[in-house]
């Protein structure tokens, strides 16, 4: 049971420190508490944990226009923050992580403003119908991560410019490009800027939870677990993962996410999978890679895979692979 409600304002617009801060957060959750972090990037694209940096951004641009990339630690798609967008993140007990209840604190401050907003799709929070908050998640240790955008008054041109979003997720949507599915909340309301909507969330937190919040103890500049998790996301190796020759692939969209699955052969062995997704399961990469590492790329052997873990993504990615094989 919830306890106590902690909220945290950050300053800081540095996206490394910020995505720091956030899993110092979680890393240094308490039993009974719900933390409510408020923080903005400027000019970032921030990435799923599993994308492949160079399809989801146009990095060169970003870079020139004195931008910065990130990959977060949670899974879901590639996402644009200017001084425009707030990003919120619950941090609280895995037996209290409800996410109905935490979108919940998200809608009655929206309806300070007048605004009736609904929670679509796998993750997505939309007014009329158009996109302003994208959200992912994230459960370790006994405690959850619960993190998203608000589009308020973002530039959507910039957007438009670094996001590089596939062929295959557009046409999912029905849309023909990012900008046609999401909106700013400042156009449905003009009283509703940042420092409103910080204000808003504050008091909704309370009032979803039944406690009065507090202000959140900030992470001191020099906690050791903050420069670890600073070093970790500023990495390059982090940030723009490995580049890799792979001897065959597939790409396709489910209704889970959109997945792209390399392979690595030699003389017939699966000597390294690498999957690129924007599943919500942080998890999925890493479990698929280790899978199909050391198995004989073969019909039979695929087969096998499919029957085993059928109704399941991986069935999904290990038929994907198929088209790879003779008939």
């Amino acid at each position: 049971m919830v306890t106590k409600c902690l909220i945290l304002n950050e300053t800081s617009l540095d996206p490394v420190h910020n995505l720091a801060v956030e899993s110092t957060l979680l890393a240094n959750a308490k039993r009974g508490e719900c933390v409510l972090y408020l923080w903005q990037n400027q000019n970032t694209v921030v990435i799923g944990r599993n994308q492949d940096a160079w399809r989801e951004c146009r990095i060169a641009e970003l870079i020139a226009d004195g931008g910065t990339l990130v990959r977060r630690p949670t899974g879901g798609g590639a996402v644009f923050h200017d001084l425009g967008n707030l990003n919120f993140s619950f941090v609280l007990p895995q037996k209290d992580y409800d996410v109905p209840r935490q979108l919940s604190v998200i809608m009655e401050a929206l309806r300070a403003f007048g605004l009736d907003a609904q929670a679509t799709g796998r993750n997505d929070i939309t007014l009329d119908g158009l996109k302003f908050s994208g959200n992912a998640f994230l459960q370790q240790n006994g405690f959850g991560l619960h993190h998203g955008t608000l589009l308020v008054k973002v530039d959507m041109q910039k957007m438009s410019r670094y996001l590089m979003p596939s062929q295959l997720k557009l046409k999912s949507k029905g849309i023909a490009s990012v900008q046609a599915r999401v909106t700013n909340l400042n156009a449905a309301c003009d009283m509703l800027t940042i420092e409103t909507l910080r204000n808003a969330l504050t008091a909704a937190l309370g009032k979803v939870y039944g406690v009065e919040v507090d202000p959140c103890p900030i992470v001191a500049p020099m906690d050791s677990t903050l420069c670890s998790f600073t070093e970790k996301y500023r990495s390059k190796a982090w940030v723009l993962g490995q580049m890799n020759d792979f001897t065959c692939e597939a790409h396709d969209r489910f209704p889970w996410g959109e997945a792209r699955l390399g392979l690595i052969l030699r003389q017939g062995i699966i000597v390294e999978a690498k999957l690129y997704t924007d599943a919500m399961d942080a998890t999925l990469a890493g479990c698929v890679e280790e899978l199909l590492t050391g198995l004989v790329f073969n019909r039979e052997v695929m087969d096998r895979l499919c029957i085993k873990w059928k109704g399941t993504p991986i069935s999904d990615l290990v038929d994907l692979l198929k088209i790879n094989l003779e008939p």
